[in-house]
């Protein structure tokens, strides 16, 4: 009688330690994926915006020479 309540107990506490684990787990992606979704591609979007702006107003052609014969567009 003791040792199956033992076993039940032993049983229990495991499954609680796994699914505070399991949970923990879960919780820390969700904090990870909400700060990138919230704090890190709005600031990446308006980059983004930015660099295509200023490739509209310096235009396409705008490599130096040097560069351009880095590159091998000789």
């Amino acid at each position: 009688m003791i040792k199956s309540l033992l076993s039940l107990f032993a049983i229990g506490l495991v499954a609680i330690l796994a699914v505070s684990l399991v949970l923990s787990v879960v919780g820390t992606a969700i904090g990870i994926a909400s700060f990138l979704f919230f704090k890190a591609a709005p600031v990446l979007f308006l980059g983004w915006i930015v660099v295509k702006v200023y490739e509209k107003v310096r235009g396409p052609d705008s490599l130096s020479s040097t560069d351009q014969s880095s590159l091998g567009g000789d």
